[in-house]
C-alpha cells in the first residue's frame, strides 16, 4: 500500500505504508488540512518550522516538507515503522526522523514549532496529554496544531478552534496556539 504527496516539490511522489500499526490520512483529509493551513498562513508552509507527532508513514510531515516547510521533524516511536519512515524520508528529503516515545520526546528540551502535526493511535487517549505537553513551549507564537482524532473522542484542547470536520470515525481540528 502506499500514498501519494498531494502538493510542492515532491508532487506525486509515492510514500509507502507500514502493512501493520498505521492508519495513514486519507488523501481528501490531507487535501483538506492542507487547504485550511494555507488560507490561515500568509505565504503558506514556505519556511515554517513543522513537528509530526506520531508520523507513522510521514504522510502529513512530508507533504509539509515537500511544500516549503523546514525544519520538518517527524516522531514515531515504532522502530519496525520507522523503518518505512526512514526511507520515506530520503526518498522525499527535508525532513529529520527521530526514534522516540512522543511524550519522552515532549519532555526533552522544547523547541518552538509554527506547525504540529497529530495523528496518534486511536483510544488511547493520547491527544489531550499531547496537547498539554505541547503548549510546554514547543509552539511558536501563533502556532497551528492540526489533530486528528476519533470522532467520538472528546475534545479537550487548551487552545482555539479554527476548524474542525468530521470524515467518518476521523475528525479533523484545527487549533491556534497561545
Amino acid at each position: 500500500m502506499f500514498i501519494r504527496i498531494i502538493s510542492g516539490r515532491a508532487r506525486g511522489r509515492r510514500l509507502q505504508v507500514p502493512a501493520s500499526g498505521v492508519r495513514p490520512t486519507a488523501d481528501r483529509v490531507r487535501e483538506a488540512l492542507f487547504s485550511a493551513l494555507e488560507h490561515r498562513l500568509a505565504g503558506g508552509l514556505e519556511g515554517r518550522a513543522a513537528l509530526d507527532l506520531f508520523a507513522g508513514a510521514g504522510g502529513l510531515g512530508l507533504e509539509a516538507a515537500s511544500r516549503g516547510a523546514a525544519p520538518v521533524v517527524l516522531v514515531e516511536r515504532d522502530r519496525g515503522v520507522a523503518g518505512v519512515l526512514r526511507r520515506n524520508v530520503e526518498a522525499v528529503g527535508g525532513a529529520r526522523l527521530v526514534i522516540a516515545d512522543v511524550a519522552r520526546f515532549l519532555a526533552g528540551p522544547p523547541s518552538p514549532f509554527d506547525v504540529v502535526f497529530m495523528d496518534p493511535p486511536y483510544d488511547r487517549g493520547l491527544v489531550a496529554p499531547t496537547l498539554r505537553a505541547l503548549a510546554g513551549g514547543w509552539l511558536a507564537a501563533g502556532a497551528l496544531i492540526c489533530v486528528e482524532r476519533p470522532s467520538d473522542e472528546p475534545n479537550e484542547a487548551p487552545f482555539e478552534v479554527l476548524f474542525q470536520r468530521r470524515y467518518g470515525r476521523t475528525t479533523l481540528t484545527l487549533y491556534q496556539g497561545a
